[in-house]
């Protein structure tokens, strides 16, 4: 069965033998995508968290077959070195990773959060991100969430200024 999809901002085709192959595997061994981590494989960790029509998606469980016709974006579509997301410039400003792994995760689930509430609490961190991490550096991905929004919020005035 051929399922097609844009990742990235590029339209991808994929022939897939069972289209319940969970999302993830077509992005990490389909499409050579390896940012997108496997954690645990029943959506509880969030280390393979990327968006869905600009939704955070555990893509463990998420059947490939759901993402016909949609806009998916992995951690590397959200922004690159030179164009960084605030998220991204946000995490290597507070120095948040220690071993890494599950970071690409709550960088997307974190993005998800900043586009719906661009000035998120401690209470709304607390409810929408809710991905683990086995270094516990969450006391610094709670810096880098609040300085993201303050990034994102400077980009957007910056951005209106010039219109």
């Amino acid at each position: 069965m051929e399922i097609s999809f844009t990742v990235n901002g590029v339209l991808k085709t994929v022939n897939i033998e069972d289209e319940n192959t969970p999302l993830l595997w077509v992005i990490r061994d389909m499409l050579d995508l390896k940012g997108t981590k496997f954690g645990c494989g029943k959506a509880a960790c969030g280390a393979c968290t990327l968006h869905v029509d600009d939704e955070a998606v555990r893509s463990c469980s998420y059947p490939v077959k759901f993402a016909a016709g949609k806009k998916i974006t992995t951690i590397e579509g959200l922004g690159d070195r030179q164009n960084p997301h605030p998220v991204q410039q946000a995490w290597v400003e507070e120095i948040v990773p220690q071993c890494g792994y599950c970071q690409p995760g709550f960088m997307m689930a974190t993005a998800a959060l900043l586009k719906k509430v661009p000035k998120p609490t401690d209470e709304d961190i607390d409810k929408n991100i809710i991905n683990v991490c086995r270094c516990g550096t969450y006391y610094r991905m709670r810096k880098a969430i609040h300085k993201a929004a303050e990034i994102q919020a400077e980009k957007d005035i910056n951005e209106s200024n010039m219109l």
